[in-house]
């Protein structure tokens, strides 16, 4: 009989131990085991505090997991912060200080117990962090991206012992915090509190509370529109609707989502639509207290429901003291229609283009048809139905590649044309130029669409897509760590484009995690199959380069290197040959 395979998992792995063991425990032996055991169990809650598992218990130290870095870097921060807090008034001889060190990495699951160099990686930071600190590894580091909004110091490629390879490593460096916020953070089991200096907040999908579950588009739009309005406001760090959309249909606890996404400030809301009126309930709660700093139920008829939003915005925006700067307050209320039918086409729309397949690209195409036909000065309209065209053109779903770019073209530019302070415009024109291989252009273009939104995670993503694309890869890092932080909950195509990068940059173990992350969350995205595979060969890893290139092949049969290649837009040849020589080595068709 054959062995079992061993089971594997990429997990954020927590190790930490006590700094000075030995001598604590040699001038005062029981008092230091009881202190001892009392940290470790404030350890283990607040790690279990964060959605991790406490693996195993060693004298000192402690050796813990967790899904997500967010989880394992933020408990680490809050537990720092606690023991910061529990040594107050102790001679400096006698505080226990704690050492972390974290790791991204693959692991074996054997008996509720992980093994690897997973593990082995975060033993080794822990050993480089400062009695009381935290050091990450650059697999953590380039996975976080600026969610956290931590300060962080690069302390080179440092070799460890039993570890073949060096290990990029990073010094977590915080910030001294007022005593009433040492307070909050012990009040929330070490979870650190938001330290934006401008207000962060976070708008959840408002519920649908109308009899006809068809009308969540509707609720869903109400919602956008706030979200829209809100981050065009250079004073608020306002969350991307992908992160706060991951909480539709749940009941939040809004402390919760104050960890989650970094912000201080939640608002949310329902809808009930019913004939010609229309009531939405909504309230804008301080989320580290639980505190209403406002609340508010309208009852208006539909055709109200424009003004309605405006006053919702601005409500947001005078109870958080935010001072719009010149020209924002024409911006932030400016909308591209009065007309309710084709907002209402809009939104529906946008219900289907979301799903990113042929066949709900083709249904989200028709709404945005009747949309341009209600209002034919309808200009958001005519751009989301360029970006349709473009999506049969990106993902190869038509046999009329330059028809449909034409297309996408024209749309982009009339819409332009009839309001040039839509950001999706700009950013369609960048991915058009980018198809063009227009790389000056592409990014020109990018560039106009976060000064137009400078809160937008998605624009700020697609131009870092676009450096990577230019030759530019490490620009394209530090800006997908950007739109990471203005979206917490990310997409998956986040982690490829972040994970493209570090392939470029031939930083192929950290491409390797963040390639499979992306996958974890996402496993037919075949983008990240494909460049998993391209890095798997790179590394010489035949066999796992094989198996990956089976992957593409089921997600998509009809695969070869000949349609592939007018996908790659790359500025420098020597990228496409590298990419292609790949993909031909592990057997993929012609």
């Amino acid at each position: 009989m054959g062995t079992e395979p061993l089971q594997r998992k990429l997990a954020a792995v927590f190790y930490t131990d006590l700094a000075g063991y030995s001598r604590l425990t040699g001038e005062d032996e029981e008092g230091t085991h009881q202190r001892l055991s009392a940290c470790l169990d404030a350890i283990a809650a607040s790690v279990e505090h964060h959605n991790g598992n406490v693996l195993h218990l060693a004298g000192d130290a402690m050796l813990a997991d967790f899904g997500t870095v967010v989880d394992a870097l933020t408990c680490a921060v809050g537990t720092q912060r606690d023991l910061d807090i529990r040594n107050k008034g102790l001679p400096d001889e006698r505080k226990l200080k704690f050492r972390i060190g974290i790791n991204l990495g693959d692991v074996i699951v054997d008996r509720n117990e992980i093994y690897g160099d997973g593990v082995n990686v975060a033993a080794r930071l822990e050993t480089l962090a400062e009695p009381g600190g935290t050091c990450i590894s650059g697999a953590v580091y380039d996975a976080i991206g600026t969610k956290l909004r931590l300060n962080y110091e690069f302390m080179g490629e440092q070799v460890v012992k039993n570890i073949a390879r060096p290990v990029r490593a990073y010094r977590i460096v915080l910030v001294e915090t007022k005593e009433s916020e040492r307070e909050a953070i012990t009040e929330t089991a070490g979870a650190p509190a938001p330290t934006l200096e401008n207000p962060s907040i976070a708008v959840l999908p408002f519920a649908n509370m109308s009899a006809d579950s068809e009308q969540e588009y509707f609720a869903d739009g109400i919602t956008e529109d706030i979200i829209t309005a809100l981050s065009k406001i250079s004073g608020l760090f306002v969350i991307a609707r992908n992160s706060t959309f991951t909480y539709k249909g749940k009941a939040a606890d809004v402390k919760q989502v104050s960890r989650d996404l970094d912000v201080r400030y939640v608002l949310e809301g329902s809808v009930r639509k019913v004939g010609n009126r229309v009531r939405i309930t909504v309230q804008l709660i301080d989320a580290t207290t639980a505190r209403h700093l406002w609340a508010e139920r309208y009852d208006r008829d539909l055709t109200d429901i424009f003004a309605l939003q405006d006053e919702i915005t601005t409500q947001v925006v005078t109870a958080l003291q935010v001072q719009l700067v010149e020209g924002e307050q024409a911006r932030v209320w400016r909308r591209s229609t009065d007309n309710l039918e084709a907002w209402d086409c809009l939104n529906q729309g946008l219900a289907h283009f979301r799903h990113f397949t042929q066949e709900e690209n083709l249904k989200a195409r028709k709404f945005f048809h009747k949309a341009v036909t209600s209002d034919p000065q309808y200009a958001a309209a005519r751009v989301w139905l360029g970006w349709t065209y473009w999506a049969d053109v990106r993902y190869l779903w038509t046999d009329s590649m330059d028809d449909c770019l034409t297309q996408a073209v024209e749309m982009a530019h009339e819409a332009l044309a009839l309001d040039d302070s839509i950001p999706e415009t700009r950013a369609l024109l960048g991915t058009i130029h980018l198809i063009k291989r227009e790389y000056e252009q592409a990014i020109a273009e990018g560039e106009k669409a976060i000064a137009l939104d400078p809160n937008g995670a998605d624009v700020t993503a697609l131009l870092a897509m676009t450096l990577n694309w230019a030759g530019r890869p490490d620009e394209a890092i530090g800006l997908i760590r950007k739109a990471m932080g203005l979206s917490p909950l990310y997409s998956a195509w986040y982690l490829a484009v972040l994970a493209h990068a570090q392939r470029l940059m031939e930083q192929h173990e950290e491409a390797l995690s963040t390639y499979k992350a992306s996958i974890e969350r996402s496993p037919k995205h075949i983008g990240a199959h494909i460049g998993l595979t391209i890095t798997y060969a790179e590394l010489g890893r035949d066999q796992e380069a094989r198996t990956q290139g089976m992957e593409i092949l089921k997600i998509n049969p009809k695969f070869t290197i000949t349609k592939y290649t007018d996908a790659l837009t790359y500025k420098d040849p020597a990228h496409a040959t590298r990419a292609l020589g790949a993909l031909r080595k592990v057997g993929l068709p012609e």
